[in-house]
């Protein structure tokens, strides 16, 4: 496994799809609060999401194919993806610890229903700080912003 920088000019047509594949691997195996149209519907905003991100960090296999990824602006962790066969093996562990050492990161956001990543990012020094009853959309998942506490 192999954490890779991408520059905006390296993120291809094939590396975002396979960047969906992931990202929607993962949402379906956490964000069990989410119904199968809400995850077709957003899944319609991640490839501009993906192209736009200023720093895009993903984690490759021995195969070079994307099992994991996160993107980072502004020293704010805005998201954090792993395959949902590739939980558990300690690689958002190692993105977000590489986020923290190479960017600073010392912020993010995280569904209060999706309470096994509020114990990833706590485990990972984040403390909740706001909690807000919608999400930036306005629909009803209520946010909670964590920031780096060690």
């Amino acid at each position: 496994m192999k954490i890779i920088n991408i520059k905006k000019n390296e993120r291809t047509q094939k590396l975002i799809e396979q960047l969906i594949e992931v990202w929607e691997s993962s949402v379906k195996a956490t964000h069990l609060f989410l119904s199968e149209k809400e995850i077709e519907k957003i899944k319609e905003y991640v490839p501009q999401a993906l192209k736009k991100i200023g720093h895009l960090i993903i984690i490759v296999n021995e195969i070079n194919n994307p099992v994991a990824f996160m993107g980072i602006e502004n020293y704010k962790l805005e998201m954090l993806f792993v395959s949902a066969v590739q939980r558990g093996k300690g690689l958002g562990t190692k993105l977000i610890q590489y986020g923290i050492r190479e960017y600073s990161i010392n912020e993010l956001t995280v569904n209060e229903q999706n309470p096994e990543a509020k114990g990833f990012y706590e485990h990972n020094g984040f403390q909740v700080y706001k909690r807000t009853e919608t999400d930036e959309q306005g629909n009803p998942y209520p946010l909670l912003y964590m920031k780096l506490t060690i």
